[in-house]
């Protein structure tokens, strides 16, 4: 199976005194455009997804929602996404869900996280820019250590 980690696209300015509510924050229209431009090539490339969890945040879910545009997956709004992960809980969804290919959307500085407990490393190892992805892969269900990084995309690294 392969275990998608997506950080949340370009979104307004933390601390914008327009959006006191950080939870509230939506992505900028440039970054709308941008992770579009990311999708497509990913979408290009092979990725294509069955379920999709995302944190209740709304740059969050309108990450989900561009990456089911372009990839497919059924979006699942999840509590244990939202900043400061749950990754116990994370483990147990996406096992229960039996999908083959599932995505994560969320915020740093979760993701590397995640993603390092998931792969058995440093949490410092792994960088992640607004809107990057990255495929882990596993062989039977997700367990703590027994990813593989199958690949690790960014905007600049996709020319977007």
């Amino acid at each position: 199976m392969y275990l998608y980690l997506a950080r949340h696209a370009w979104a307004g300015h933390y601390g914008d005194p327009e959006w006191p509510d950080d939870s509230e924050r939506p992505l900028t229209i440039e970054g709308v455009e941008r992770y579009r431009h990311v999708l497509r090539k990913l979408s290009r490339g092979g990725m294509r997804l069955e379920a999709i969890a995302t944190s209740p945040y709304v740059r969050c879910e309108q990450t989900a929602e561009l990456i089911a545009e372009a990839c497919g997956g059924h979006i699942t709004t999840l509590d244990s996404l939202a900043i400061g992960a749950e990754l116990d809980e994370l483990v147990e969804w996406t096992n229960h869900h039996a999908a083959e290919q599932v995505c994560w959307v969320g915020h740093n500085p979760d993701m590397p996280h995640l993603a390092a407990a998931l792969l058995g490393g440093d949490n410092s190892a792994i960088r992640f820019a607004k809107g990057a992805v990255a495929a882990i892969r596993f062989y039977d269900q997700v367990e703590l250590g027994t990813g593989e990084l199958y690949w690790l995309a960014t905007a600049k690294l996709l020319g977007v």
